[in-house]
């Protein structure tokens, strides 16, 4: 928090080896898009088993953040220090400028000593996206939050395959541009690009833009590496055994339903200029001992 000394591991950027010291974060705040908010890893139910599939829109979700956070939290109580402080303030939908305007003034008032700062794969996704502009409101929202001390997790973006194949050349602008926002102003690189897992159809949900429970715990162990801590699994960076090539057809026949199912309706949004995130508030609205008293989330 603003006012309080941590000592934050040291990244790792060369590749050695992560700081086995336990986190020292009190606070930790997230903001950013679907991706942050965990959209198709909802919670389970509340008897522990997984909640019913079709509940990515209805049930409150997990998502990498949280789950950082849980890992946050067991190691500082672990240590002796109390619970980690943890709010979430991302919603679905939301562009890099609605990330910016709306949620990094509202986290600063937080006071926290840890922000996760990941956006602009909405943006990217639009014809008109401007890459050198994202990357300029990116930064000066960076340099705000680490002016008042607290540190930064910044998220490359993913290396997209099939039909978002067409964004590989933005995303890989952008993640060299993060790259240098991150070495200007001292944050830490949360780095999905090179998480060779996530380029596995297995790891994304029936809409082929978010992840399932498995890639978001997979994208938390990443958290912790970007951040200079040890994952919680070592083998979370090990790609999946391939699986026998599918026929065409049966390929075909699965991007048609794909399109149908999720395409369109994303593309009716478009046209009526509304967001899936339109009249929703943030899961996690304030900070919170971690986790939840009784867990009940």
């Amino acid at each position: 928090m603003a006012g309080v000394t941590t000592q934050a591991p040291t990244p790792t950027p060369d590749g050695t080896a992560p700081d086995a010291t336990p986190p020292t974060w009190a606070r930790y705040v997230a903001i950013g898009d679907s991706f942050t908010e965990g959209l198709w890893d909802p919670y389970p139910s509340d008897d522990g088993s997984p909640a019913p599939a079709g509940t990515e829109s209805t049930a409150k979700q997990r998502g990498w953040a949280d789950r950082l956070a849980d890992t946050l939290s067991v190691r500082r109580t672990a240590a002796g220090a109390p619970a980690l402080e943890f709010a979430n303030l991302a919603i679905r939908g939301r562009l890099l400028r609605h990330i910016l305007d709306e949620q990094v003034d509202v986290a600063l008032s937080m006071q926290p000593d840890l922000v996760s700062l990941v956006g602009g794969g909405n943006d990217i996704l639009r014809p008109q996206a401007d890459i050198d502009v994202l990357s300029a409101r990116l930064e000066e929202g960076v340099a705000k939050i680490r002016a008042t001390g607290a540190d930064v997790l910044l998220g490359t973006g993913f290396k997209a395959g099939a039909g978002l194949s067409w964004t590989r050349g933005r995303v890989g602008q952008y993640n060299a541009n993060i790259w240098t926002v991150a070495r200007k102003h001292g944050a830490y690189v949360l780095d999905l690009w090179g998480l060779d897992p996530l380029f596995d159809l297995r790891m994304w949900s029936d809409d082929r833009i978010h992840l399932t429970p498995e890639g978001h715990r997979r994208v938390a162990d990443a958290g912790l590496v970007g951040l200079g801590l040890e994952p919680d699994d070592a083998a979370y960076d090990i790609a999946l055994d391939p699986l026998p090539a599918q026929a065409f057809v049966a390929r075909a026949r699965a991007n048609a339903q794909w399109a149908r199912t999720h395409v369109v309706p994303w593309v009716q949004r478009r046209i009526r200029h509304t967001s899936s995130g339109d009249g929703r508030a943030p899961k996690w609205a304030e900070p919170t001992a971690w986790p939840p008293a009784g867990d009940a989330r």
